[in-house]
């Protein structure tokens, strides 16, 4: 798959498993390009969900490189409320974070399994936490300030039906495509919110 969305914003990690079990030197680095390759599609939720841990990240850890497997997520609603599991996959790619489905560690050690929950509070923000300090931060999402194109939904529901042929398609997957670009290119200036806890 060649290279279809902007290659910044972007993110590395350090993964200390990955490094222990000699992946490398458990440095990863990702873009907007992996997170389609999960999803199988680009959306602005796939987009701000990439966006949401890149702010929290920067919140938690600064400047340092963040650590795979080593910060605890929350997430408002039930797993299956919404778009929940779309973006929980997204946090867990990213993050290493799972809930009783993930690693269960080796002696001890790098374990992943518990370390996303979702919340009762289903208008809540996302929340994440450092394991290691305790440190954590709420992250919001609204992709509201970056409009689509008006005629969007129009061409949308007329490629759906197959009417139109490839010309609309294409008109449609433009628009789609050109709004989820913006959100990547404001890089969450407009659309996230991070706020650290005291």
């Amino acid at each position: 798959m060649t290279t279809q969305f902007p290659t910044t914003p972007s993110i590395t990690f350090f993964d200390p498993l990955a490094e222990f079990l000699g992946a490398g030197d458990g440095v990863f680095h990702y873009t907007f390009d992996d997170v389609v390759r999960l999803s199988g599609h680009a959306c602005p939720t796939v987009a701000g969900s990439f966006l949401m841990v890149i702010h929290a990240m920067h919140a938690l850890y600064g400047d340092d490189i963040p650590v795979r497997g080593g910060v605890r997520v929350s997430l408002p609603g039930s797993v299956d409320q919404g778009v929940n599991g779309p973006i929980s996959q997204i946090f867990t790619m990213l993050t290493g974070a799972t809930a009783e489905n993930g690693f269960h560690g080796l002696g001890g050690q790098y374990a992943r399994d518990g370390l996303m929950e979702f919340h009762s509070e289903p208008n809540g923000a996302f929340i994440f936490q450092r394991t290691d300090n305790g440190k954590s931060v709420t992250v919001t999402y609204d992709s509201s300030a970056i409009t689509p194109d008006p005629k969007m939904p129009a061409f949308m529901q007329q490629a759906l039906q197959g009417s139109g042929g490839d010309p609309v398609r294409q008109q449609f997957q433009e628009m789609w495509r050109g709004r989820v670009i913006r959100i990547l290119e404001d890089a969450g200036r407009r659309t996230v919110s991070a706020e650290e806890q005291g």
